[in-house]
């Protein structure tokens, strides 16, 4: 059976390790790039300007083997496409950051090499990467993506309002519910919790808080568990937040998650699902909410956790690079050590080996520890399988939600048409 990663690293385990564990094994002084220049691919969009992070990791790179990099931006929107396009033109970079959901659908196309070999040489690594990035990179048993950065999602409120009403941060879904009441009656003007109908990874932490899977794998055949009882009691609650307890709106029923994060920031949000990288980002589009901001991790139904997506990005090296050790240096100065540390400082990601993680995960910030604290203890993976590339660009949780939302179906029906669908395209050949 498929199984969903929780856990991605355990916060004792993570306080022992050394900075220095993962920086060790082959030195990069000795691969000889003399003269040689590698293409990378990084992604542009949702990633904060990191021009002088990557002139920084260039002259790090020249000065350790002697080659030089070419960095190229690639517009999130269209990556997808000019993926594929390159995959089969056989005109791919070197070294590319691929989203979680797309490394083993590129590695299945047979565009990206194994990393394996590369990782166990390297003293301490494997043990090092988080677990839910490494799951995320491997295909058919083998290692295609080199985790990179990780984000994850958190319940993020209005601490202002909350204080002002006296309430704390929910840590049932009847406290959402309790909270939602307070703020509704007396802030009739913000909507107490949006649900956002164009947001998919919104969804699945409401079906894996009520104990439902997204897919289930039994040998090589998938089976999607939307319809499955404990999803739809999950999906019964996220979306009677808004059909049974007026806690959004029409218009959200086609709002995308950038679109909840202006109204938020507009003020017009109470409570809302947002990613590790996003409290920076509103305060510095509003310095006034300075303060007035809270984090907490999601709920589970009767308390605890409930499980959220764990997305971020890998490193990959293409089978079309000249040289593949060279490339793996590239790799490996970019995840770990120093740098590694110095992206996760610089965006609000989580860095995707665990000694880098050290100082997020003992960070007192009120907009830090929650997001650590829920990516540790309730980290969870999509299906790994080459298809769910195919799901997501369907829209099939987002058009089961869209149909409940604007009323064309009741949940029932809803989540068994999309079982069906994420099923038979899981499933495709």
């Amino acid at each position: 059976m498929h199984k969903r990663i929780l856990s991605a690293v355990a916060l004792g385990a993570v306080a022992t390790l050394a900075l220095a564990g993962c920086a060790g094994g082959t030195d990069a002084a000795s691969t000889d790039g003399k003269g040689q220049e590698l293409t990378v691919w990084i992604m542009k969009g949702t990633n904060p300007d990191a021009s002088a992070f990557y002139d920084k990791v260039s002259d790090a790179f020249e000065e350790e083997t002697g080659a030089t990099v070419k960095i190229e931006e690639i517009q999130w929107a269209d990556a997808h496409d000019r993926f594929v396009t390159s995959i089969a033109g056989g005109t791919t970079p070197d070294i590319a950051e691929t989203g979680t959901t797309w490394t083993a659908e590129f590695a299945d196309a047979g565009a990206l090499l194994p990393i394996d070999e590369y990782v166990d040489a390297e003293k301490d690594l494997r043990g090092d990467l988080v677990e839910g990035l490494e799951v995320a990179g491997t295909y058919d048993g083998e290692l295609y993506g080199m985790p990179w950065y990780a984000g994850v999602r958190s319940l993020v409120y209005r601490a202002d309002v909350f204080e002002e009403l006296g309430l704390e941060a929910p840590k049932t879904w009847d406290d959402i519910v309790a909270a939602g009441e307070a703020i509704k009656a007396a802030k009739p003007d913000m909507l107490p919790f949006p649900v956002p109908g164009d947001a998919e990874f919104q969804v699945y932490p409401w079906v894996w808080g009520a104990g439902g899977e997204i897919a289930t794998k039994d040998g090589k055949t998938w089976t999607s568990e939307l319809d499955s009882k404990e999803s739809q009691a999950g999906i019964e609650f996220y979306t009677g937040l808004a059909t049974e307890h007026g806690f959004s709106s029409a218009g959200a029923t086609t709002w995308k998650e950038t679109d909840l994060s202006d109204a938020f920031t507009q003020g017009n949000v109470a409570m809302m699902l947002s990613g590790s990288w996003t409290p920076n980002k509103l305060l510095e589009t509003n310095p006034d909410l300075e303060g007035k901001i809270g984090a907490a991790v999601i709920p589970g139904e009767d308390g605890g956790i409930a499980p959220s997506v764990l997305g971020g990005s890998h490193l990959s090296i293409f089978n079309t690079t000249k040289n593949a050790d060279l490339a793996w240096e590239f790799v490996k100065l970019v995840t770990t050590g120093d740098l590694a540390e110095q992206w996760s400082n610089e965006t609000g990601y989580f860095p995707g080996v665990q000694s880098a993680m050290e100082e997020a995960l003992a960070s007192t910030d009120p907009l830090v520890a929650p997001f650590a604290e829920q990516m540790v203890d309730g980290g969870a993976s999509v299906p790994v399988t080459p298809n769910f590339g195919a799901v997501q660009a369907k829209k099939t949780t987002n058009s089961m939600i869209q149909a409940i939302l604007s009323g064309q179906k009741d949940v029932a029906t809803a989540t068994k048409d999309a079982a069906a669908e994420m099923t038979e395209l899981l499933n495709q050949k």
